[in-house]
């Protein structure tokens, strides 16, 4: 099996995205123009990330990527929501601050986690298939484009699970609107960098593949077949 320099350290840092921007969105920010949880700041990295995964690892170890990111995720999940409901020590004194901060509500977790899901596989089934389209050139059409389509359909999914009902429609509507825009926003000023880590990676591991026999079924965990250019 091939082996890659960098694909275990993104890996890494995709998987630590994922949870320190969990942990960071019970908190609500309001930046002036915008209004939303603390974890946009960061979760935006997670699509930059899979971009760079899909565009010079292919779908295949990004799909394994995506299914690493959701199981630790999950176990995150888990575990807040066992320590938070087992009985504290007698001299702790932080339970309630714990619970606000960590005890998130299962309403929540499952929109986040069916949210990241179906937003990541749709991000990296559409950079993929643009990739082959346009035979490698215009990264940034598929950077962004993919981003525009993942980013609507992660924002959307969450704020109707962990939403829907308790605020009004057109609230969910503002804070959809400042979710997509900062997000997409993200993506669009992270080009240039996107390009410079891309061009890197595919230089140093001698990697650029292109999906052209490639099964999408994100729940197919081989990373073969694909065709890859050195």
């Amino acid at each position: 099996m091939r082996t890659y320099r960098y694909l275990d350290f993104i890996t890494a840092s995709f998987v630590a995205v994922l949870i320190i921007s969990n942990i960071a969105s019970t908190k609500i920010l309001d930046l002036k123009w915008f209004t939303f949880d603390g974890g946009t700041i960061l979760f935006p990295l997670a699509y930059i990330f899979g971009d760079v995964l899909t565009e010079v690892y292919g779908y295949a170890r990004s799909r394994r990527v995506i299914w690493t990111g959701f199981a630790w995720l999950a176990v995150a999940a888990g575990v807040f929501y066992l320590v938070d409901r087992l009985p504290a020590a007698s001299d702790y004194t932080m339970s309630d601050s714990f619970h606000a901060i960590l005890g998130q509500t299962p309403r929540i977790v499952a929109g986040s986690l069916a949210a990241y899901c179906c937003g990541e596989f749709v991000n990296s089934v559409i950079l993929a298939k643009l990739k082959v389209q346009t035979e490698g050139r215009l990264l940034w059409v598929r950077t962004i484009g993919s981003t525009l389509v993942g980013e609507g359909i992660d924002t959307a999914i969450f704020l109707l699970i962990a939403f829907g009902g308790v605020f009004t429609n057109a609230t969910l509507w503002e804070i959809f609107k400042s979710n997509y825009i900062f997000k997409v926003g993200v993506e669009v000023a992270f080009t240039p960098i996107t390009y410079w880590v891309v061009t890197y990676l595919k230089r140093v591991e001698r990697s650029d593949v292109y999906d052209r026999n490639t099964d999408f079924n994100p729940f197919q965990l081989s990373t073969n077949p694909a065709t890859a250019a050195d």
